[in-house]
């Protein structure tokens, strides 16, 4: 009788300490479960290369690495998208908040000279589909950043197509 109490007794406290343990996993954020970055491009660079690495992430559908690009972003491109971007692609209703577009822009003989980032943040830009640019050189440090003209300019020429040239995201 002693030995069922006791085991009863020790199953109860596991049992107790594992709905503990798991109550602060949700309360706490781990590393993989850090929220999405603000409007800024320290968290944002923070978040795609340490919290959830941009290049393990699904390259733009039928891209393939080192496809031909157009300046202002490079000769050869390579176009990774979260998984917010990746299911908005195929629904074609535009990008969904959250969603991030990682842009490797490399010269023609394959060097490395920009990263360019668009994040979809809701209420952040409406004028502008609600896109946050960054680009940051190859040492992760950003030289543009937030509502910048020139992305704003050039890509408008796709509000149509949620402010995007690399393939379509709304039905026509």
């Amino acid at each position: 009788m002693k030995r069922t109490t006791f085991v009863v007794m020790a199953a109860a406290m596991i049992l107790g300490l594992v709905t503990v343990a798991y109550a602060i996993h949700e309360m706490i954020p781990s590393e993989t479960q850090m929220a999405m970055p603000g409007p800024n491009a320290g968290q944002l660079n923070e978040y795609i290369v340490r919290y959830k690495p941009y290049t393990d992430w699904e390259l733009w559908p039928k891209k393939g690495k080192f496809y031909e690009g157009t300046e202002p972003h490079g000769a050869l491109l390579t176009t990774f998208v979260n998984d917010a971007a990746f299911h908005s692609i195929f629904e074609k209703k535009g990008m969904y908040d959250g969603s991030i577009i990682v842009k490797e822009n490399y010269t023609a003989d394959k060097k490395f000279v920009a990263l360019t980032v668009m994040y979809k943040i809701k209420g952040y830009n409406p004028n502008a589909g609600d896109w946050f640019w960054a680009k940051y050189d190859p040492d992760g440090k950003a030289v543009a950043s937030g509502k910048v003209d020139a992305c704003i300019n050039c890509h408008s020429k796709k509000k149509d197509n949620d402010y995007i040239f690399t393939g379509e995201v709304m039905k026509k």
